[in-house]
């Protein structure tokens, strides 16, 4: 279970036409398989000049193993490269958002969606089949109207599994410690799912650049506790967007500064975001 991601790698960054037709035709085959016309579970990808990374994200969810009804569904976000054809080849039903940032993306998802869970899936990240249904174990509780859970850093040359271990262990240490008083401040989008009606009432912000995503779980807590899921076989795998490309260590260093400013922050709950200057959307 430990390297289920390893065959989607295998086309991670390649461009399209280069990856294998058997795998295409796979991964069409299983997409159609898995799409219901009453779907309890709406899995939404969004995705902006992804066309090198989104192939082997929908490899991963056709292989999703679930008892519930699925769709999936995709959103493309005033992408220029060939990111809408990829969802047509791969027959993905998806929906043109042609205002940019994910806030406008994960709303056009959330519009267009129909099932009473919603998932965020972000293109450039790969799902292990178990992700749903474990995810589900959690969301479904009466007392929960959203849930998350960690992610991990595939290794490649510049990024050993050694140094990534560390740096992953001292992150979800400072994330457990934030959980209980700030638990909207754990929250990523691409590990991200909530009760559809719920998120419907309050909304996704699109005014803002980044953060729609602990926003959002900001305003469900109104309805029930944002919950966490810890365990390592749910972990999705993604890439080095975060972490830029420098290494480990200095990643380390530039957020644990980060993290320090206004420490105090994480001991005190909140109902609403403080918004910079800098992230409105103008």
């Amino acid at each position: 279970m430990a390297n289920w991601y390893k065959q989607y790698l295998s086309i991670y960054g390649k461009p399209f036409s280069e990856v294998p037709q058997d795998v295409v035709e796979g991964i069409r085959q299983r997409i159609r398989t898995l799409q219901s016309e009453e779907p309890l579970v709406s899995v939404v990808v969004i995705a902006h000049n992804e066309e090198r990374r989104m192939p082997a994200c929908l490899w991963s969810l056709s292989e999703l193993q679930s008892k519930y009804p699925l769709e999936i569904i995709g959103v493309n976000n005033n992408s220029k490269d060939g990111t809408e054809e990829i969802y047509k080849t791969l027959g993905i039903p998806y929906f043109n958002e042609e205002k940019q940032s994910p806030g406008f993306a994960r709303k056009c998802g959330l519009d267009n969606s129909r099932g009473k869970y919603h998932f965020f899936i972000d293109a450039d990240t790969l799902y292990p089949s178990c992700y749903v249904d474990k995810m589900m174990e959690v969301l479904t509780k009466p007392d929960v109207s959203c849930v998350g859970t960690f992610w991990s850093f595939y290794p490649d040359e510049k990024h050993s599994a050694w140094s990534l271990f560390w740096f992953e262990f001292m992150r979800d240490t400072f994330l457990w410690i934030q959980h209980f008083k700030r638990p909207e401040l754990c929250i990523r989008g691409m590990t991200f799912a909530f009760r559809a009606d719920y998120a419907r009432q309050v909304q996704i912000r699109t005014d803002i650049r980044r953060g729609e995503d602990g926003s959002l779980a900001l305003s469900l807590k109104q309805f029930g506790r944002i919950a966490f899921l810890y365990n390592c076989r749910v972990r999705p795998m993604t890439g080095y967007g975060t972490l830029g490309k420098q290494s480990v260590w200095k990643s380390f260093v530039d957020h644990a500064r980060y993290q320090l400013k206004g420490i105090t922050r994480i001991f005190h709950k909140t109902d609403h975001y403080e918004d910079s200057e800098d992230n409105l959307v103008k």
